[in-house]
């Protein structure tokens, strides 16, 4: 049994709270260079090379990417050997967020109650996910999540009479009638599978994948390619002015399900898909 004080949880979220807001990730500017590379539009080039001179400036000067510094999604594998001393571990990860969001100069976007609203002043409480897994570390993975892509997002419950070209058309309406309100190109993280919430926390999960990654499952890594190609295919482009660059990922994670269900959910991250790991 491997003993971890909770200050060691705080101190990491802090730290990832401000390193994802103010750089983002290799395989997502990987992907805005390439498709800059691709892109015929000279006035989508124009706004993909603005947004990569944004996101040197951030990492230059170390500040947000984007003004808008997201809800804190704080997902934790947990191993089972682990105990965790000195505290309580929801308490010291928002305790990280806190610190991280006030020392780090972000923005607090987080408010009390979805109707009354009144906003927390720290960007507490963080949306947390736990997940039981072998061994005696702890891997902490931050994703600031912005809310002009969140609010794009969608769920349906789909009998399984609806197929695959039911989530086929699912990902294309849901991706088009987003337009350019999720700050193309996005991210596209579909979840199938599971239950109603289970399917969203997929959709969730498949955003903090690397984009240089396929679904292990060559069927879905297949789906994965032909749905992103169909998606450009859309000329959304970028920040909705036309191209080729719609998209530039699109996640698909699933999980076993009930015979008489195939939930999928979509969950749009803009073009500034943050997100950052590290194991204790």
């Amino acid at each position: 049994m491997r003993e971890i004080h909770v200050s060691a949880i705080t101190d990491v979220v802090e730290r990832l709270c401000i390193e994802a807001n103010t750089h983002l990730p290799g395989d997502v500017k990987c992907a805005i260079e390439s498709c800059y590379g691709q892109e015929d539009s000279p006035f989508a080039k124009s706004v993909l090379d603005k947004i990569i001179e944004n996101y040197k400036i951030a990492d230059a000067e170390n500040v947000p990417i984007c003004q808008d510094t997201g809800m804190a999604c704080v997902f934790l594998e947990i191993g089972q050997d682990v105990h965790f001393v000195g505290g309580d571990l929801r308490e010291a990860v928002d305790e990280g967020v806190r610190r991280g969001y006030t020392n780090g100069y972000l923005r607090k976007s987080v408010v009390a109650d979805p109707i009354r609203r009144g906003n927390t002043g720290d960007n507490t409480p963080a949306m947390l996910y736990t997940e039981i897994v072998p061994g005696e570390n702890v891997k902490i993975t931050l994703g600031p999540k912005g809310f002009g892509s969140e609010n794009m997002s969608a769920i349906r419950m789909f009998k399984p009479s609806a197929g695959l070209q039911g989530i086929k058309d699912f990902i294309l309406e849901t991706v088009e009638a987003a337009g350019p309100n999720p700050c193309p190109p996005i991210v596209v993280g579909v979840g199938i599978g599971g239950t109603f919430d289970k399917a969203a926390l997929l959709a969730k999960k498949a955003l903090m994948r690397p984009l240089d990654t396929h679904n292990p499952d060559p069927y879905y890594a297949e789906l994965e390619t032909e749905m992103l190609e169909k998606v450009n295919a859309l000329g959304i482009g970028p920040q909705g002015f036309g191209g080729k660059t719609t998209a530039i990922g699109l996640n698909i994670e699933v999980l076993p399900t009930h015979i008489a269900g195939m939930p999928c959910a979509i969950n749009i991250n803009c073009h500034v898909t943050r997100h950052k790991t590290e194991v204790l």
